[in-house]
């Protein structure tokens, strides 16, 4: 069959769960059959989220290929357990510098480039190729309807209702619905304003996703259905779930395929969703209980580790075990030491991060982990970090460093290697002048694993691999003999790169220097993630 597209819009203010909506109607149609598909739209000027703050827009997501997108795009993974890449995700940034680009190459005969048709075109082709070979392509819209931003997109999707006719193309639209409890009455009027505005624009949605803190009386779902002209049935509550992952179930209790269905004439529709509904029944009632004590300095702003805290409760649920984040700020660890924070935590978990500030503190978790034998697993910047402290305290190289935080270093156990080989295969280049968002080692890269090596045997005795990175700095080989004669095996290795580390003696620490967070799944945890929280659960099993 022809592509058919759902579009996600959002209304009234942002932050309401449009990502999450997709990827759970995408998550029931997958589970009916389908070959679904999912593209994230970002109306941010941004060519990518790459060399954003995780503050101002929380974690960069890294794709297969090597695309920094979305964190949304990192739900899509986890939901639909598959793997992205660049196709599944542009800016307004991207499409206006493609339209440039064939501007001054004279692509467009000479005509005045606009909004219409040029950039409009642009999206399409977009949304389009993206589609294939897919039965189903779901496109989120990023922002709120009404955004000056997000106009050429809205405009894209009427032209291709248009265009595709009603059985090709429909339209849901995620809405607040508030509760104002001064007065103990749920408010229906942004809703309708935000309907009013899409309309305005030339797009009349089918469905409304409407998100509430309370259970929506059947009495105001029928003046939402009224006022706004959708079929009752296709007015679907979403309140707060204990989970995300319960949301796709809710969704289906209220029969949401059956409106879907009639619009695209997809059939009837039966998805099996019962290991689905296993696994949310042990996220929500798990027979165990671990502590992770996770090391880090943006816990201000969690979103920034959402793949990495998602990919914990993946293997929670995998082990029927409640996995309890300690949130530990490394600067406070600097201040007060980390026995303070981490005496009652089960495992310790140092992350990935950029720049100097909270650094120490995170090498004194890693020390207190190496010495009590606690369950370790360091990622990216925690591997090397690892190293770091390795050669300080076992190797008693008091200045050893990376060159991240000291360019002229006498030991620099992490540094800036002048060339590799990226994803693609090409030769890349980087200095430390060269600018941040091109330099970094992007996307899925060949991991050779060490036999006997706690790596390898948490991958099912793989000898080789595949994980994404998103780093600069690389382990310096000049210090791989003395490491290991001290007990420090490399246990990873990628084209001659260190990938991974471990510490003979001690009952689990790993460092890698990839981002396994990026490849969990509720039905497919990572295998090194799940490895640590085993570890971390021991006897509390």
């Amino acid at each position: 069959m022809s592509t058919k597209y759902i579009f996600v819009t959002g209304g009234v203010l942002s932050s309401l769960g449009k990502g999450i909506t997709a990827a759970s109607i995408g998550t029931l149609l997958k589970h009916s059959g389908f070959r679904v598909g999912v593209l994230k739209l970002d109306p941010y000027i941004n060519v990518d989220p790459g060399t954003m703050s995780p503050l101002e827009h929380g974690e960069v997501f890294v794709t297969k290929d090597g695309a920094e997108t979305d964190l949304d795009l990192g739900h899509y993974e986890r939901f639909l357990d598959t793997a992205l890449t660049q196709n599944n995700n542009f800016t307004t940034g991207r499409v206006y510098k493609a339209v440039i680009e064939n501007e001054r190459l004279g692509k467009y005969l000479g005509k005045t480039i606009q909004i219409v048709p040029h950039i409009t075109n642009e999206i399409k082709e977009r949304i389009i190729k993206a589609g294939e070979p897919k039965d189903i392509l779901i496109v989120e819209l990023g922002g709120t309807t009404g955004d000056m931003e997000g106009m050429p997109f809205l405009e894209t999707i009427r032209q291709m209702k248009h265009e595709l006719g009603r059985e090709y193309v429909m339209n849901i639209h995620v809405t607040l619905l508030p509760y104002i409890r001064t007065a103990g009455e749920i408010k229906t009027k942004p809703t309708q304003h935000s309907v009013q505005e899409l309309r305005r624009i030339g797009i009349t949605p089918q469905m409304l996703i409407l998100r509430s803190e309370t259970h929506i009386p059947n009495d105001i779902r029928r003046k939402v259905a009224y006022s706004c002209d959708v079929d009752e049935k296709s007015v679907i509550e979403a309140i707060d779930a204990p989970t995300i992952y319960e949301v796709p179930l809710n969704f289906l209790a209220q029969d949401i395929l059956e409106p879907i269905s009639k619009e695209l004439n997809l059939g009837k529709l039966k998805p099996d969703m019962h290991l689905w509904t296993d696994l949310v029944s042990k996220i929500i009632r798990p027979t165990n209980k671990t502590t992770i004590a996770f090391v880090g300095k943006y816990l201000d702003l969690k979103e920034s580790y959402k793949s990495l805290t998602e990919a914990l409760i993946h293997a929670g649920a995998n082990l029927d075990t409640d996995v309890q984040i300690k949130w530990v700020d490394s600067e406070k660890i600097e201040n007060n030491g980390a026995k303070k924070y981490l005496i009652d935590c089960d495992g310790i978990l140092v992350a990935g991060g950029f720049g100097e500030r909270g650094v120490e503190g995170k090498i004194q978790a890693i020390q207190y982990a190496r010495e009590e034998k606690i369950p370790f697993l360091g990622i990216c910047l925690g591997m090397q970090l690892a190293m770091v402290e390795f050669a300080r305290n076992v190797l008693d190289i008091k200045d050893a460093t990376s060159i991240e935080f000291d360019s002229n270093a006498k030991n620099p156990l992490i540094f800036l290697i002048d060339e590799f080989i990226d994803s693609s295969g090409s030769r890349q280049v980087r200095t430390s002048t060269s600018p941040m968002g091109g330099t970094m080692r992007l996307g899925e890269y060949e991991c050779n694993t060490k036999e006997g090596s706690k790596l390898r045997e948490a991958y099912g005795d793989a000898s080789t691999i595949f994980e994404r990175h998103r780093h600069r700095y690389e382990a310096n080989p000049k210090y791989r003999k003395v490491l290991e004669e001290k007990g420090m095996i490399i246990t990873g290795e990628s084209n001659g790169l260190i990938e991974a580390v471990e510490i003979a003696d001690h009952p689990w620490f790993l460092g890698v220097q990839f981002h396994p967070e990026f490849t969990s799944r509720l039905q497919n945890p990572n295998p090194s993630i799940l490895a640590f929280v085993k570890n971390a659960l021991g006897e509390n099993r």
